[in-house]
């Protein structure tokens, strides 16, 4: 595990640009919107966060998972894996990762189905249809799709010292605002695009501007790129006036209807398509031989 950010795989290979997001995004793009891919996103960070108060996993937990699940459609279609299926493996795999505990097979089956029928009837009617085989399966697909790196760096740290730091007990007030806005970047790209500390100091600004707190002078001795601050703040105050007008229960089920429609199993790595094809027609002929054979 790298003893900090600037050494990890977080910071050398999982900081991308928005040209990357844009390129892998665009097969999607032409089925839905900008804004209704941003609210498919937005629909199925809710459901790991459903999945992961239900299961009482540390938020450092239901963090992680979100930003696998982020990670994995950064650089794949919607089609290529259910989301119903991926957000609950991006739990399963994340409890471990965190050192949380192993989450029973039998228990994460029983939560999705649960929840779903509780919280989620709204956009999915239908019982729960994946078991534990699915998701065993599609861990395989994420741990390699993300080469292994798995070591997060989450803004929290970053902005419990900043708090930390800030004078008399203005920190102690604004840290929890603060750190519910930090749980709501994690609905946008942001953690995709951004070091954590850049993203806890904008956390902090809007938490700052919200409860009216001067803290100009604090700001302008940090040896950081005010541009990229105000770009994290300027995105998550999009999100924020996206969910002004946006009534979930009754879009979502429109949005996920056009949505690019998966396999009901995992399918595998472009990588590996061609070895499964050969695969298969070896499996047909052998089935034709048969048949003729009797």
């Amino acid at each position: 595990m790298a003893g900090n950010f600037w050494q990890s795989s977080h910071y050398h290979q999982w900081l991308l640009d928005k040209q990357d997001l844009a390129r892998e995004q665009q097969h999607d793009l032409k089925i839905v919107t900008e804004e209704e891919y941003q609210k498919i996103m937005i629909f199925f960070a809710n459901f790991i966060q459903a999945i992961g108060e239900h299961l009482k996993v540390r938020q450092q937990v239901i963090a992680t998972a979100t930003v696998y699940l982020k990670r994995f459609y950064a650089r794949n279609s919607l089609k290529s894996i259910d989301p119903w299926l991926m957000a609950p493996t991006c739990i399963f795999l994340a409890s471990k990762v965190e050192e949380f505990g192993l989450i029973s097979n039998s228990r994460l089956i029983t939560t999705c189905q649960t929840v779903v029928k509780n919280k989620f009837s709204h956009a999915y009617p239908q019982e729960y249809p994946f078991r534990i085989s699915n998701v065993l399966e599609c861990e395989f697909y994420l741990l390699e799709m993300m080469d292994c790196c798995l070591v997060l760096y989450h803004p929290y740290r970053d902005l419990t010292q900043y708090c930390a730091d800030l004078p008399s007990t203005e920190g102690d007030k604004i840290l929890p605002l603060a750190w519910r806005i930090a749980n709501d970047s994690l609905r946008t790209d942001v953690s995709l695009l951004y070091p954590p500390y850049l993203i806890a100091l904008a956390c902090l600004h809007i938490a700052c501007v919200i409860d009216q707190k001067d803290l100009k002078q604090w700001f302008a001795e940090l040896s950081v790129d005010t541009e990229k601050i105000l770009e994290i703040t300027r995105q998550i105050l999009s999100l924020y006036e996206l969910w002004k007008n946006y009534d979930e229960k009754a879009e979502i089920i429109t949005i996920l209807r056009k949505m690019p429609k998966p396999k009901s199993c995992p399918s595998p790595p472009p990588n590996q398509g061609t070895n499964n094809q050969d695969g298969a027609q070896q499996s047909q002929n052998q089935q034709q031989t048969q048949q003729q054979q009797t």
